[in-house]
Parts: C-alpha cells; structure tokens; sequence
C-alpha cells in the first residue's frame, strides 16, 4: 500500500473581491480529489451576495463551470469537486445586492490529494 500524496495551495490570501472574479489556474491531473476552501476576513455588506464555483480545462486556458455558484454565506466554507481533470481554479461574483457596490476580503485554499 503506497502513501497518498497531498498538497494544499493558497490561491487568494488577503483578496479583495468586486464584481465578477477568477482565481489563476492551479493544475491537479495528478489529484484524485479537492477540497475547496473560501474564508471571508471581511464580509460582504448586508444585502451583498458573494457566489462561488469551480471551474475545469484541459488546458489551463479555456474554462468551463465544473459545479453550480454556491453562497459563501459563513466565515469559512468548504466542500469537495471530483473527476475534474488536468487544471482547476474558482470564479465567482459578489453582487452587491441593494448597494451600488460592495467589496469582501478572502482567503482562497485549493487541498489535493491523489
């Protein structure tokens, strides 16, 4: 029995989000699974609405949704993508509800493990 590997990589530390967003491309083909971690240091405004999702690409250059926007609606949330091939990275919006504008600041983890 071989040890499974495992590595977790820091995406956002300390980002400022506005508007609609996209991490830079982390490539996993070598992972069989990830756990996605988003923690908000200063949350949205009240009415604002921060949805996230996990994107693919065979490339690392063209994307497309891997999963459905979920509210990061907690000081930290997590959940988990699978059979999602060589490159990952996460995209969202803040919408800045009955504001004209809102901001929020994260962390953004990426945890593999093959």
């Amino acid at each position: 029995m071989s040890m499974r590997q495992s590595l977790t990589a820091v995406l956002e530390r300390g980002a400022t989000l506005t508007g609609s967003f996209a991490t830079e491309p982390y490539e996993a083909a070598w992972a069989a699974e990830a756990r996605w971690f988003v923690r908000t240091l200063a949350p949205p405004p009240d009415g604002a609405r921060l949805l996230v999702h996990a994107q693919v690409s065979p490339d690392g250059l063209h994307w497309c949704d891997l999963d459905e926007p979920r509210p990061v609606d907690a000081a930290l949330v997590s959940w988990t993508s699978v059979r999602f091939g060589g490159w990952l990275r996460l995209a969202g919006t803040l919408e800045p509800g009955g504001t004209r504008s809102a901001e929020t600041t994260v962390h953004i983890y990426l945890a593999l493990k093959s």
